[in-house]
């Protein structure tokens, strides 16, 4: 049984590839997440993948992932460091979820420090470049076979 994996993709990440690229490097956001489909997980994996430059569409997405998904890898792009609705969103859903951002957001900027979302998620990955998403993955089958060992 394939576990079903969600990745959200907040504002500007569809221009990965093209868009500061001294700190994105040059990968389109299609090949990011294809290093992640590809990546060999120790259980099998299907991973489906929403980007969008829009709040609400990201809070719907979320909504509507409830009894779909078993976890969810959220990078909300600039909506991290401010989005209340998508803090409400995930605690609604009650989803497990990583919190991801391909750069370290903690040598960046001040502003970016801070998110309104990390303390709900089981890990936060900043910093992994490209690997983010497959280590988010790694970390959340780890959960789930613990959480199952003790069930």
């Amino acid at each position: 049984m394939n576990i079903k994996i969600l990745i959200i993709n907040g504002p500007n990440l569809n221009l990965l590839g093209s868009r500061e690229t001294s700190l994105y490097q040059t990968l389109t956001l299609e090949e990011v997440i294809g290093l992640a489909r590809d990546y060999k997980y120790e259980k099998p994996v299907k991973i489906d993948h929403f980007q969008s430059n829009h709040e609400g569409d990201i809070i719907e997405r979320i909504h509507s992932s409830r009894s779909n998904y078993d976890l969810l890898i959220l990078n909300a792009g600039a909506l991290t460091h401010y989005s209340i609705a998508i803090r409400d969103a995930l605690l609604a859903v009650r989803i497990p979820f990583a919190e991801v951002h391909i750069t370290n957001i903690f040598a960046r900027e001040e502003f970016r420090h801070k998110s309104v979302t990390a303390d709900l998620a089981f890990c936060v990955i900043a910093g992994a470049g490209a690997l983010s998403y497959s280590l988010a993955i790694i970390a959340g089958l780890d959960l789930m076979a613990k959480k199952n060992k003790t069930a």
